[in-house]
């Protein structure tokens, strides 16, 4: 057994080579970490209206469709070009599939509330036949679609014209029999169930059970456990509304079912804190199995601690052994065994925190940046202002900041890493802190669940970059 002194011995070292270890990454200046331009999606006139905006972005599990929501209610399907796949070297290239509306605004009589038809967010369904499902919501309305292809007609119907007009009966004189002829491939989508009215409050989460029978959606105070086949019923599966809601000190901001255990979730909470919870244990799970919470330095205590440490989003890693937070500043590693501390760190724009007051003045403070892994689980991306984005390898520790900018819109353009600099003298090819443009953000991104392909949404915009092979 070892020794608590021989413990922080170790500890100590690994922290020195970890130091090391980054100081000769940057030296070497993230020379294999390289990304290039591979199209984007979307109008690039600059008077947006508000209803293009993307409000996420998600690929299916074999990530030959990756799927948009936007502020105005639609749903936009894309579909990976076979030639780019096919292509030596392949390119990772998309085009539209399908477009529907998924969500109206709506008006809520009894509350007097405007219910917006901004798409929340989107989770696809694994694929058990030719169709695709996937669920969309938007603040109070969770349905599931059905996508299919029709590239056949039938002919020759009895009963009706061809134009679907009803025959008289006292017309039809000979029967005949129906024909399958070929037609233009066309996609329908349809909707196949509406779950509503569960929800007193925004939802802000959905996520598909490993059973892909069950679902949960969660929003501030309650997550609710659906049955895909049942409509009007759910059952209420963790509830922290205090019973004074004077005496409400969080709320709940993301949760999502465990990869693999169909009994295992997480949510993550505005007080900075993730709970696991283990639906054998109870049929409320409001006593959590574990609480994974980091310890606040009091040296860095300030105002806006209680605002930034809100956690925004949480991800379960694909093999199920890991899961990342991300905080206004930063986004953590956490081993699902160990709820002490995170065991990885990752800053995503440190810069700011000497800006945090002008970001509370213009409530960018309270922006919710989402977070994803790559399909083996060896790298993180995350979303900030200027229109950069992240990438973190946590094999080799290297960290890149890329712009998702239009003047690069060129299929195979290499990707330029860029730097912020927080003042004195700015060198070339870096941009001042001062100079950052806060209305535009990347806070929603996808990342392939096989290749290094990744969707980010700008606006209205959605730029696909891959890496350089």
């Amino acid at each position: 057994m070892k020794s608590p002194s021989n413990i922080m011995r170790q500890s100590s070292l690994t922290k020195l080579g970890s130091m090391i270890n980054t100081a000769v990454n940057k030296r070497a200046g993230n020379g294999d970490m390289q990304w290039c331009f591979s199209q984007v999606k979307g109008t690039l006139e600059d008077d947006v209206t508000e209803a293009d905006i993307i409000s996420c972005v998600e690929f299916n599990h074999d990530g030959d469709l990756l799927a948009t929501g936007d502020k105005g209610g639609r749903v936009v399907i894309f579909q990976g070009d076979p030639n780019s796949k096919n292509s030596i070297p392949r390119r990772g290239e998309y085009n539209v599939y399908s477009t529907f509306q998924s969500h109206e605004p709506e008006f809520d009589y009894l509350k007097s509330l405007e219910i917006e038809e901004k798409i929340n967010k989107i989770r696809w369904l694994k694929r058990k036949n030719p169709a695709h499902f996937l669920l969309s919501t938007n603040d109070k309305t969770i349905k599931l679609w059905k996508v299919s292809e029709r590239d056949k007609k039938v002919e020759g119907y009895n009963t009706k014209e061809e134009n679907g007009a009803i025959r008289d009966p006292a017309c039809i004189t000979s029967l005949r029999v129906p024909t399958i002829k070929p037609m233009e491939l066309m996609v329908e989508a349809s909707p196949r169930r509406i779950f509503a009215n569960a929800h007193t409050y925004h939802i802000n989460s959905i996520s598909v059970n490993s059973d892909q029978e069950t679902y949960l959606s969660a929003d501030d105070l309650r997550i609710n456990l659906w049955h895909l086949e049942i409509t009007d019923q759910s059952f209420n599966i963790v509830d922290i509304k205090p019973t004074n809601m004077e005496e409400l000190t969080e709320v709940i901001t993301a949760a999502e079912f465990h990869p693999a255990e169909c009994n295992v979730l997480v949510y993550s909470s505005s007080k900075g804190t993730i709970r696991l919870c283990d639906m054998r244990s109870a049929a409320l799970c409001d006593q959590h199995s574990k609480l994974f919470e980091e310890p606040e330095d009091p040296t860095n205590r300030s105002f806006f601690s209680e605002i930034i440490s809100s956690i925004s989003d949480v991800k379960l890693s694909n093999s199920g052994r890991y899961m990342i937070s991300r905080d206004y500043l930063s986004v953590k590693v956490w081993d699902l065994q160990m709820e002490t501390k995170p065991i990885e760190c990752y800053p995503v724009h440190e810069y700011l925190r000497s800006k945090l007051c002008s970001l509370y003045e213009n409530d960018c403070i309270f922006d919710k940046f989402e977070c994803c892994w790559s399909g083996n689980d060896s790298a993180i991306m995350t979303g900030s202002y200027n229109n950069f984005f992240r990438v973190f390898d946590r094999t080799t520790k290297r960290d890149l900041t890329l712009e998702a900018a239009r003047d690069i819109a060129k299929p195979k353009t290499l990707l330029k890493p860029r730097k912020v600099c927080t003042g004195g003298k700015r060198k070339k090819d870096e941009i001042s802190v001062d100079c950052l443009d806060f209305n535009k953000k990347i806070l929603h991104t996808a990342w392939h669940p096989s290749e290094n392909v990744v969707a980010v949404a700008a606006t209205n915009n959605l730029f696909l970059f891959q890496d350089k092979l």
